[in-house]
């Protein structure tokens, strides 16, 4: 199950933890991904709260968490090719693993087609 924040993050629940990433509406905007800063592992980030950064040929953008939690993973291979998050920014361009505070939170965040009407 993928949701959606408003600030154009994602967050994909598998099993007891989730991954957590851009939006490709995001990337889009962004433009060519050439730098992420990641939070530390053990981090925890409220709803909403910035947890990291992200640097284009255009402007960097902060990365806002869509539900509160705390950060159990990088992705490694993102740090090393930032690439990964323009081509393939749902999926193999993932920014961190998380453990959910409170999977009720879920709720309030966006479906894909509710995403996609939101942002356009």
């Amino acid at each position: 199950m993928t949701k959606y924040h408003t600030e154009h993050t994602w967050v994909r629940v598998e099993g007891d933890t989730a991954k957590v990433g851009i939006t490709g509406h995001a990337q889009d905007t962004l433009g060519d991904i050439v730098f992420v800063e990641f939070p530390a592992i053990g981090a925890e980030f409220a709803q909403g709260a910035v947890a990291g950064v992200v640097e284009s040929v255009k402007a960097a953008a902060d990365v806002h968490m869509p539900v509160s939690a705390e950060i159990v993973a990088l992705n490694e291979d993102l740090r090393v090719d930032p690439s990964l998050a323009n081509n393939d920014p749902e999926d193999a361009g993932w920014f961190y693993q998380v453990k959910l505070k409170d999977p009720t939170e879920l709720d309030t965040l966006m479906d894909a087609s509710a995403y996609q009407n939101f942002a356009g």
